[in-house]
């Protein structure tokens, strides 16, 4: 009978044995003629590891550097093997290159105990008093986390994050109290975006805690990502009562106003935090921000090049000046950023953030072949990131067209709250909402808002957690089959609760806008909770649309617009569902084409505004004369009149979107 096969884990398991009974030659050997037989590079990554480990014991020190080299080509961002690198450098005594190199460990593990020792020590010869303290500060609070909660701490900075859950929910079913263990687990919640889950973990935290700035800080931070700016106004006057001069409290505190639209008391408090440290890109970022919803763009412009003066590797700011949409940049400026995407150890958002950047850089002199390429790099990189799975999409799509149909709706289709004061526009990214909403919020009887989440966050509670693995993506979801069973009485409740919970957001008129583009996968779901709402579909040809969003570098969310056969089968999808609308809901839906409003402003105006039950007005027509905030990448195109040129601009890219034209069966156009 044969034996079976070792397999890898088992050989690796007998590596690391050997190392430690200091069989230091033998493990180098076995590990060597394993790596010979590895094709998968995460077993390459762990075996050079391992190698390095043991050339280090062996105090052959070169040998093992090289190792973490050969390593580092396969993973930069391998924190230990950073840590390794030091340990290395120290013994071959160079003190200055052993920092860097733990510098660099805990910069992307920030919970390595060992590293935190070296620079006490490394600080403490170079007469770092505030790096020694700094370091001290860390290694304590790491050191008085439990052991299982340390484990989940470097997990979760590995990537981990399913295992990181995994032993931080075993650790808190023993420590059902432990409010460091439910900011671990909230943190990791936010990774995996599962935002109710990490609301709740923390709002229990500081119910239990409340003098705990860490949980308070941490709340915070994620209802702010969720558009809870109101209530992440509350935490925030908390703990600036507790903490007065903490400028990254000041700085939440002044992104809060901005989400509230209170853009005035946003940059006067911006400009505070400035004051106080004029050193920090990020500060003078988040004041562009301000300055650019404010519609004051050569002050944000100025915010913006400040940032990237401070910092030459700051993505972010070249990607805010091109995503005006109206700066051009110089020739030394597009120099500057050619020459930080040549920096081996630029972090991987700014290096996507500063391909985007060229691409337009590129786009706005005409040298589209250069432009696409730049657009293409960014894209590829964001998407290998995002882990986005298009089926999954189309299986979303597939489960409302099955459970949201006409039985459905005439069953359950007056159960929801009658306000009529929604407007949702909804439709595809770069399709147009953003002029639509200008339109509309010129109107008298219509506020403007945001992309509010509060649609996309119902949804989410509705669909629950899943808890099976990934590999059976098959499985049908609770949401939306659940409508057709849930409590009759819950549909009116969250109605009110939406009414109640965007109040924050409207001003005085009856009517208001939100402009959520997502929202066209749950119609359904808003015609039970709200009836009375309006619905307006922001449509535009399939070509311009995908390309739009191909080259938009999006804040959050939008994964599918990264790749262009994704982007593609996701249109294809979103015209499938709002057909499926149309055929379940006649006349629920208006669409509005893009060509269409540029081609006849007026009649198109007086068209929704019929559609909303509202009297014509001219200063609809006269959208760009309209002061308010916008804070979509379309916010200084919709304050200048309409413009033709942008419905043809894709053309000038056809060469190289044959992916694209393939998915969408486009032949000539």
């Amino acid at each position: 009978m044969d034996t079976p096969p070792i397999s890898f884990e088992a050989q690796l398991r007998s590596i690391q044995q050997l190392i430690q009974s200091a069989k230091l030659s033998d493990a180098i050997t076995q590990s060597q003629h394993l790596l010979e037989q590895a094709v998968d590079t995460h077993q390459k990554i762990e075996l050079w590891y391992l190698i390095a480990v043991a050339q280090r014991y062996s105090k052959d020190c070169n040998n093992a550097l090289n190792s973490i080299n050969e390593l580092l080509q396969q993973d930069a961002a391998h924190s230990r093997a950073h840590q390794e690198q030091g340990y290395n450098y120290l013994a071959l005594k160079q003190p200055k290159q052993a920092t860097i190199s733990f510098e660099h460990a805990i910069k992307l593990n920030p919970s390595l105990v060992a590293s935190w020792q070296e620079l006490i020590e490394l600080y403490r010869e170079e007469k770092n008093q505030e790096g020694v303290q700094q370091a001290a500060n860390n290694l304590a609070r790491l050191k008085k986390l439990p052991p299982a909660l340390l484990a989940v701490t470097e997990l979760m900075y590995e990537g981990k994050l399913l295992k990181a859950e995994q032993i931080c929910r075993h650790f808190l079913q023993n420590n059902k109290r432990h409010v460091d263990g439910m900011c671990l687990l909230a943190e990791i919640g936010v990774e995996l975006k599962i935002y109710d889950d990490a609301e709740f973990l923390l709002a229990s935290a500081i119910q239990l805690e409340p003098s705990h700035i860490q949980a308070r800080s941490q709340y915070l931070n994620l209802l702010t990502r969720l558009g809870k700016y109101k209530a992440a106004e509350q935490q925030a006057k908390i703990l600036l009562t507790a903490q007065p001069d903490n400028l990254s409290f000041k700085l939440a505190k002044a992104t809060v106003l901005n989400g509230l639209g209170e853009i005035e008391q946003a940059i006067s408090l911006f400009e505070q935090v400035i004051a106080q440290d004029d050193n920090v890109a990020g500060f003078h970022l988040q004041l562009g921000h301000a300055l650019k919803a404010q519609g004051e763009m050569s002050k944000a412009v100025a915010a913006y090049q400040k940032a990237y003066q401070l910092n030459p590797s700051y993505g972010d700011a070249f990607w805010s000046l091109a995503n005006t949409k109206t700066y051009r940049f110089s020739d030394e400026e597009i120099s500057k950023m050619q020459r930080q995407l040549d920096n081996a150890d630029l972090a991987l958002i700014d290096k996507v953030q500063l391909y985007f950047a060229t691409g337009k850089a590129f786009e706005d002199r005409q040298d589209y072949g250069k432009a696409f390429e730049s657009y293409l790099q960014g894209n590829n990189l964001q998407h290998a990131h995002s882990g986005f799975n298009i089926n999954k999409i189309e299986q979303q799509v597939a489960e409302q067209i099955k459970y949201c149909s006409a039985e459905l709706f005439d069953k359950r289709g007056h159960l929801g709250l009658d306000s009529p004061d929604p407007i949702f526009i909804v439709g595809l990214p770069r399709a147009g909402s953003t002029l639509l909403e200008q339109i509309l919020a010129s109107h008298s009887q219509i506020d403007g808002t945001m992309e509010l989440h509060n649609v996309l966050g119902l949804a989410s509670r509705l669909q629950g957690r899943n808890n099976k693995p990934s590999s059976e993506s098959n499985h049908e979801n609770q949401y939306p089959k659940n409508l057709s069973t849930i409590n009759e009485e819950y549909f009116n409740r969250f109605g009110q609760q939406f009414i109640d919970e965007t109040r924050v957001y409207r001003q005085q008129a009856p009517l208001f806008i939100d402009k959520m583009p997502n929202n066209f996968l749950h119609i359904g779901l808003i015609r039970l909770i709200l009836p009375n709402a309006k619905i307006i579909d922001a449509r535009r040809p399939a070509m311009a649309c995908c390309f739009s969003g191909f080259k938009q570098l999006f804040a959050e969310g939008q994964e599918f617009s990264y790749n262009l056969e994704d982007i593609g089968r996701y249109y294809q999808a979103y015209l499938k569902l709002m057909d499926h609308w149309d055929d379940v809901l006649p006349g629920y839906v208006l669409k509005v084409n893009h060509e269409d409003v540029v081609d006849d402003l007026e009649k198109q105006v007086r068209r929704m505004l019929d559609f909303c039950g509202l009297e014509f007005e001219q200063s609809c027509v006269d959208f760009h004369k309209t002061k308010r905030s916008i804070k979509t990448p379309s916010s200084e195109q919709v304050r200048q009149p309409i413009y033709k040129s942008a419905t043809e601009q894709w053309r000038h890219f056809e060469p190289y979107l044959a992916p694209l034209k393939n998915v969408l069966n486009i032949n000539e156009q």
